[in-house]
């Protein structure tokens, strides 16, 4: 093993650097992305712990996820841009530090206003860390084929750290309470961080990396988003006719307009609106969006009830999640072997119906029905049917896009399926509030008739997105190793875009 790593190139370079240094930085991103992908679904199972603990309203639950969720979307792309201009190794220590100092204050925080905040920080933190991991395995892994395995071994990561936040966060709820589903990103945090300053060789950035940086973009859009979050959470208290309600959605209409202005605008935007008119980049994208609106919300709303309705413990909660969590990651595998072979819309199409079927069969769920034919069975579907989608949309969205946009391209699906994640939960959590309170009856009655009429809207969101569909790629897809960054499969997948990535400048 020599002394220190070689340095970064975008042409194969011997040998060695497939060996020690390289397999290093490879573990380094893909324990930081597990961790980022981790808590994007790990507090649903200690919502109701955090409610009792912490004097949580139904609206506070829901920006315990959204706070993390939101900051994550909106600042995802400048995530990515400052992993090119500033360069990736300082981008990923600072996202690291400020993500796992996050969860330090989580785990801390005596109100919910505390916690929100802080889990918005971690959103920020993560924002930063996922492009710059995905930015460390593009720049290092230059030989198509190792390329391809590090990438599979990413994605991987992605499948699994989303599809597991419910069981580990449920064990850790039951045994040590909820604090410990944000202190377990301590020890990961710290280990992670010493390996990097080891092993991730620093490159210098783009001579005025930070001035390049589309600040007014980024908060535009993060602080518009959250305003339309705000305004749609905000019916479940006031009416829809409220000042307050439509004052935060007029606002959030404000500002996503004016990134739109910026965007035509500054001289480096974070997404060049010439992009957005390839009319399969764009429905790709809008697809991701239902997607994410239906999937994000299942696993809010399934943890509530199996806890609040049914009485299962967290841990018993979590467990219960593991028939769905091994049902995405065979959906990924199954489409990762096939979509090369049958293009992507097929795969999306079936996906989607699969999905569309369990949401209408969850929504039949009664107070008193059967766990493994009620819930269980549905449950399974909907899982199955978003791991057969998420790598073919992806694959969609990248279809005919030149190799020095893969990487913004993979970067817009992917902040729009978070995007559609905090929309959705909005809108379906909304939904399950307004059709309990007008409910007849009380208590568990009226729980499981909002969350029935939630999963009625969620299956109509993924019918959305299979009949758009049908308008994306029938033919097969042909894939580049060195194309740019490839498909994420989890939750908080980002990839960075720009000089650092293998289509060189823009």
């Amino acid at each position: 093993m020599s002394s220190a790593p070689p340095a970064l190139s975008t042409e194969p370079g011997p040998s060695t650097r497939r060996g020690g240094w390289t397999a290093m930085i490879l573990v380094i991103a893909c324990a930081a992305q597990f961790m980022v992908v981790l808590d994007v679904s790990i507090v649903n199972v200690a919502l109701p712990g955090m409610k009792a603990s912490l004097g949580l309203s139904p609206a506070g639950q829901q920006w315990i996820v959204n706070a993390y969720t939101l900051a994550f979307a909106g600042l995802l792309l400048l995530g990515g841009r400052a992993a090119d201009l500033v360069g990736a190794r300082r981008t990923f220590l600072t996202g690291l530090g400020i993500f796992t100092t996050a969860s330090l204050a989580c785990g801390l925080a005596g109100d919910g206003t505390t916690l929100i905040a802080a889990r918005a920080v971690q959103g920020i933190g993560g924002a930063l860390l996922a492009p710059a991991t995905l930015t460390l395995i593009m720049t290092n892994f230059t030989e198509p084929r190792s390329r391809a395995r590090a990438m599979g071994a990413w994605s991987s990561v992605n499948a699994v750290g989303g599809a597991a936040g419910a069981v580990i966060g449920g064990l850790l709820t039951e045994y040590a309470g909820w604090r410990w589903v944000f202190f377990v990103n301590l020890p990961i945090g710290i280990a992670i961080l010493a390996a990097a300053l080891l092993y991730v060789p620093g490159v210098p950035g783009s001579r005025g990396g930070l001035r390049r940086l589309d600040l007014p973009g980024a908060l535009s859009v993060t602080v518009g988003l959250t305003a339309l979050v705000y305004g749609i959470i905000s019916t479940e208290s006031s009416s829809w006719a409220s000042p307050q309600v439509w004052a935060a959605l007029g606002l959030g209409v404000l500002l996503l307009t004016a990134f739109v202005v910026i965007e035509s605008k500054v001289a480096a935007p974070l997404v060049p609106l010439s992009v957005l008119r390839r009319r399969t980049l764009a429905l790709a994208n809008l697809v991701m969006i239902g997607l994410g609106s239906a999937m994000f919300a299942m696993w809010f709303l399934l943890s509530l009830y199996l806890q609040q309705v049914l009485g299962f413990s967290a841990l018993k909660a979590g467990l219960w999640f593991l028939p769905g969590c091994l049902a995405v990651m065979v959906g990924a595998r199954t489409s990762a072997h096939l979509v090369h072979r049958t293009g992507p819309r097929p795969l999306l199409v079936t996906g989607m119906a699969i999905s569309t079927f369990g949401f209408l069969w969850l929504s039949r769920i009664a107070p008193g029905g059967a766990f493994t034919t009620d819930v269980a069975a549905p449950f399974v579907l909907c899982a199955l049917g978003l791991g057969l989608a998420m790598l073919p949309v992806t694959v969609a969205a990248t279809t005919g896009i030149e190799r020095r946009e893969a990487g913004l391209a993979s970067g817009l699906v992917n902040t729009s399926r978070q995007v559609g994640g905090a929309l959705g939960l909005a809108i379906l959590a909304a939904v399950a509030a307004h059709t309990a309170r007008d409910h007849a009856g009380s208590g568990a009655q009226a729980l499981t008739a909002g969350y029935g009429q939630a999963f009625l809207f969620a299956a109509l969101f993924t019918a959305c997105a299979a009949l758009g569909s049908l308008f994306l790629p029938g033919r097969p897809a042909t894939a580049d190793p060195g194309a740019g960054p490839g498909p994420g499969s989890g939750p908080g997948s980002g990839p960075g875009s720009g000089p650092a990535s293998p289509g060189g400048p823009r």
